[in-house]
């Protein structure tokens, strides 16, 4: 049994960004996700694919050992398509074209197997489908993502949503939006209130924001010098977040922070290379390596004479600094 089920889009794109193009890229939320969450538990897909989806396409998920039984095949059928193109401000995809195709009539239905998945992440899919797949599922923990489209038609059937799960990730533009407030700590004091236990904010090549009730925690992103598509580059951050505290005892503050960091590292990985290739070629060691680094240029020691336990107004040897 897979202990974190995935349930999103499998899609086929076509991107062009400063640093070269591809016509025919694998892509969708579940895609970048499943592969990412691969390399640190056993991960299990539900989606739906067009007869134009081979298996090329399809062995990416072979290789990496996701479960791919939920993955309905609609043979007269196309798969979901996007079409993108990114500008020197990779943080922002200007969309050309999307056609739904099998994904408009997407009905997703649990086997028993996935509906006792013991981690659950629901992709970008119209909130009253999340939410109809959160009832059919026994998850212990459950996070979610979403987009500005459906803050922007379908607010009520969000914030239904929202309300039923553990985990919101979404970037920092649709943080403001969902909670129409500019400022994003206040913003992710109003989502808190809408149910989630925890609010993850994506902020691309700035890195990523984790609110709760009662800490707040940011790290940078990895600093990446060849980005050739940032497609995915969000899901693949969810995927290595879900996929890390999978393997977890305990969901705790302190496991969280680490997934952040794992997601970071992930995402870091994907936007390095077109579609998931970075991702295919990924070993143990090139993970924990980057792991290593990302702990060096983000530790640091207060200063030598600077008491631990000291309190406001109390004169330190950091004080006498002139």
């Amino acid at each position: 049994m897979s202990k974190l089920l995935v349930v999103g889009s499998v899609a086929i794109d076509s991107i062009k960004t400063p640093f070269g193009k591809r016509e025919r890229s694998l892509g969708g939320s579940a895609t970048h996700f499943s592969v990412s969450a691969s390399f640190f538990t056993e991960v299990g897909v539900v989606a739906v694919v067009g007869g134009d989806f081979t298996s090329e396409d399809e062995a990416v998920f072979h290789q990496r050992k996701i479960d791919t039984s939920g993955l309905e095949r609609v043979k007269d059928g196309k798969t979901f398509f996007w079409a993108g193109e990114y500008s020197f401000d990779l943080n922002t995809a200007h969309t050309l074209d999307t056609q739904l195709n099998v994904f408009g009539d997407f009905k997703p239905s649990l086997s028993p197997e996935a509906a006792n998945a013991p981690f659950l992440f629901l992709g970008n899919i119209q909130p009253t489908l999340q939410r109809e797949v959160r009832a059919q599922s026994k998850a212990k923990f459950v996070a979610m993502d979403t987009m500005n489209l459906w803050i922007d038609i379908a607010r009520d059937e969000l914030l239904k949503t929202i309300a039923e799960v553990d985990a919101l990730i979404i970037n920092d533009a649709e943080a403001r939006q969902l909670a129409q407030e500019s400022n994003l700590i206040k913003a992710a004091k109003a989502i808190l209130k809408m149910g989630p236990k925890m609010l993850l904010v994506k902020r691309g090549e700035y890195g990523a924001a984790f609110f709760s009730n009662d800490t707040y925690f940011a790290t940078p992103a990895f600093p990446v010098e060849d980005v050739a598509d940032p497609t995915g580059a969000g899901d693949s951050f969810a995927g290595g977040f879900m996929g890390y505290l999978a393997q977890q005892e305990h969901v705790d503050d302190k496991a969280v922070r680490r997934a952040i960091i794992y997601g970071s590292v992930m995402a870091s990985f994907n936007v390095e290379q077109f579609s998931c290739d970075r991702l295919r070629d990924l070993t143990h060691d090139d993970i924990m390596h980057r792991i290593h680094r990302f702990s060096e240029f983000t530790h640091f020691d207060l200063y030598p004479n600077f008491p631990a336990n000291s309190k406001p107004g109390q004169k330190t040897a950091f004080a006498q600094v002139k």
